[in-house]
């Protein structure tokens, strides 16, 4: 299972040191800021089209600021990115009231990364596959080469519409795209605050324009630094792992779970294997074992009572509910792309099997699923990897604050200390949450971060935030 990027790294490294030096290669002209509704105001900013070749074609990224409510005594700007990797102007129009506090100190500016929406969109020929069923957990063979020639073909065709923005969405060419935005800004330094996605352009930043990094803060960490798949996964497969296990504690001490007084590791396991054996009926279809996981996540504790009806109804026969198709929406089809070109995850079904076996031995109710879902973004995708993981070498960094729920599975804790200890002069927040700490309200997180953004200071060695 230990499959590495280390020989993709080389490359990258090589072509980081014939790069031009850091900094705005494309000077950037100041922002003219109009109203475009919402309480918004809307501009642009020029960038090259590839930051390699500064003096070739441009194009214009979209950009949109939450004033601060007294310009007069505002503190700055703060660069926010709010993850994906997805657009971010029109998330923050419906998002902004997550940002009222910081509107007392900061213009709250957000930019659509390459590709995305304002930002020269890219619009693919046809929608995205997904998985038959939704299902996106441990496909038969057959399944999944149908996907992965799917996938294949998408890439392709979408490449061919991307035009001479192909194979330049990394987090490589965004960090770029910052610096000139912190430029047009009119900043010395980027204040900026990365949720998720958001943390990967942050490392990036970091490592090529350390000395105009301001105050930093990143929430829900995802690792770009990590050569080592097996390193990657383990800590997502065991933070679900125990997501599952805290769910059956909840049901052991919750008389209205509807697994109450029953061992309920042992029911789900038993589910599982029985729907692998045959499908159990509901809705006029029947749910096999693939898909009962793929709609199971017991990170969320508020669903923990439907989650419970669910099992105890399948466990009897009534799979229905599992034969629900899950609510909200899809990522933009352009996500995966811009996703595997940082984070270029092998697609060969023998190798993914491998995994998922190796990380049965150590989840086996169900942390081994985390195999699959970066499996189904990259299946197939030709050019990923422009820009892979690789470790950080930063010096002169100033203080930085990191925050990571313990019961985050996406963006697990150990990469969130994987990186600040990267970054140097960085302090590590560990919570009781979930994902997205800051925009989910935790109040103890909240303070801190208004602290650090305002002052300057970090919390104590040893700080902790509980449960919200």
């Amino acid at each position: 299972m230990r499959r590495t990027m280390k020989g993709v790294v080389g490359a990258v490294c090589l072509l980081t040191a014939l790069t031009v030096a850091p900094g705005v290669a494309h000077a950037a002209r100041a922002l003219s800021w109009t109203d475009c509704g919402d309480g918004l105001q809307c501009g642009e900013v020029t960038v090259p089209v590839d930051w390699r070749e500064p003096r070739g074609g441009t194009i214009a990224l979209g950009v949109a600021r939450l004033p601060a409510r007294d310009q007069a005594t505002k503190r700055g700007v703060l660069v926010v990115n709010l993850g994906g990797p997805a657009q971010q102007v029109s998330v923050l129009r419906v998002a902004k009231d997550a940002f009222t506090d910081l509107t007392r100190w900061f213009d709250v500016v957000v930019a659509d990364p390459r590709g995305f929406e304002t930002s020269a969109g890219i619009t693919c020929p046809y929608p995205a596959p997904l998985p038959e069923n939704l299902e996106w957990a441990s496909p038969d063979q057959a399944t999944y080469e149908r996907y992965r020639a799917a996938n294949h073909r998408f890439g392709v065709d979408c490449g061919r519409a991307a035009g001479p923005l192909a194979g330049r969405l990394d987090s490589w060419q965004v960090a770029r795209d910052l610096d000139a935005l912190r430029a047009a800004l009119g900043q010395t330094r980027l204040n900026y605050y990365g949720n998720s996605y958001g943390t990967v352009y942050a490392q990036s930043y970091a490592q090529f324009f350390p000395h105009r990094v301001g105050r930093m803060y990143l929430d829900s960490v995802l690792d770009h630094t990590t050569r080592s798949w097996t390193d990657w996964l383990v800590p997502r497969a065991r933070t679900m792992e125990r997501d599952m296990e805290r769910f059956a504690e909840w049901c052991a001490g919750e008389p209205t779970c509807a697994l109450h007084g029953r061992d309920t590791l042992a029911v789900w396991d038993d589910l599982l294997a029985r729907a692998a054996r045959e499908p159990i009926p509901g809705a006029g279809t029947t749910v096999n074992a693939s898909r009962i996981v793929s709609r199971t996540n017991p990170a969320f504790e508020g669903e923990w009572p439907d989650l419970a009806r669910s099992i105890a109804e399948a466990h009897a026969g009534d799979a229905t509910r599992f034969a629900e198709q899950p609510v909200g929406g899809r990522d933009p089809d352009l996500s995966r792309i811009a996703f595997c070109a940082d984070f270029p995850y092998p697609s060969d079904y023998r190798v993914l099997k491998a995994w998922e076996a190796e990380l049965r031995a150590i989840t086996p109710h169900i942390g081994w699923v985390a195999t699959w879902p970066m499996a189904y973004h990259c299946a197939g995708l030709p050019g990923t990897g422009t820009y892979p993981p690789h470790r950080l070498h930063v010096r002169g960094l100033p203080p930085i604050l990191i925050a990571s729920g313990a019961h985050d599975s996406t963006t697990p804790p150990l990469d969130a200390r994987r990186v600040a200890a990267q970054l140097g002069n960085a302090r590590y927040l560990p919570v009781q949450g979930g994902h997205a700490l800051y925009l989910s309200g935790h109040p103890c997180v909240r303070e801190h971060v208004h602290r650090y953004l305002t002052t300057g200071a970090l919390p104590p060695e040893g700080t902790a935030c509980g449960v919200a």
